[in-house]
């Protein structure tokens, strides 16, 4: 059974890494979430040059990532062929069966789109870091 890591929300570059610098400051593993249908209106280029360069700014932060296809399979299966190590997806059926295995090909992990209960989405953050920390150190509180 694997942990569940605290969500965040990004939307852009800067919330992404002010996410990953709260985390490595805290040393809790995070999840960083595109937002809901980002792979539909940001690109799924923008989105890994997104994760890749907070990755790199960050290193040391513990952490993995999902793009939310929400009900595209086609995105869902590009975002897989690019090798996006997590992709969220809305629909349910014979698409999810086939994205699943595909997924599993391909080393991802295809999880139900929408960032679930208790995320922090940085939406509308004026101070994403100091947010982040806040979110991460509660996460941790109630989990002891």
């Amino acid at each position: 059974m694997s942990v569940r890591r605290p969500a965040i929300v990004v939307h852009d570059l800067d919330q992404a890494t002010a996410a990953l610098r709260a985390s490595a400051a805290a040393g809790v593993p995070v999840t960083l979430w595109s937002a809901p249908g980002a792979a539909a209106y940001a690109g799924l280029g923008f989105l890994a040059w997104v994760f890749a360069q907070a990755a790199e700014a960050v290193p040391e932060a513990d952490h993995d990532a999902v793009v939310d296809c929400t009900g595209s399979a086609v995105l869902a299966h590009e975002a897989l062929g690019r090798g996006f190590a997590g992709v969220a997806f809305a629909g349910r059926g014979a698409r999810r069966n086939t994205l699943q295995a595909i997924a599993d090909d391909h080393g991802g992990r295809l999880v139900t789109a929408g960032r679930g209960r208790g995320a922090l989405d940085l939406a509308h953050s004026a101070e994403p870091e100091r947010e982040s920390a806040d979110y991460l150190a509660n996460r941790r509180a109630r989990r002891l």
